[in-house]
């Protein structure tokens, strides 16, 4: 994808399984800002559904996931 977000936070959860990512993600996102970005990047393809339902449950926006390889970033909006 071509569109460049502003990240404010990128966490690297590489070699880690669930629910680190998640822990992770979560533990970040309550020392952000409403609006903000965090960047998550993982290797765990678990993740690929744990992110979504994540932020379904949260209601932070999980606004893109892209995938290379075996590395996941996923791209969530801090809700307010």
């Amino acid at each position: 994808m071509n569109t460049t977000l502003k990240v404010d936070q990128t966490i690297d959860c590489v070699g880690t399984f669930c629910p680190v990512p998640i822990i992770r993600a979560r533990d970040a996102i309550r020392r952000m800002s409403p609006g903000q970005i965090l960047e998550v990047v993982a290797t765990d393809p678990g993740s690929l559904g744990d992110f979504p339902a994540f932020s379904r449950n949260t209601g932070h926006e999980l606004i893109r996931t892209d995938n290379s390889e075996k590395t996941y970033r996923y791209y969530i909006r801090v809700a307010g």
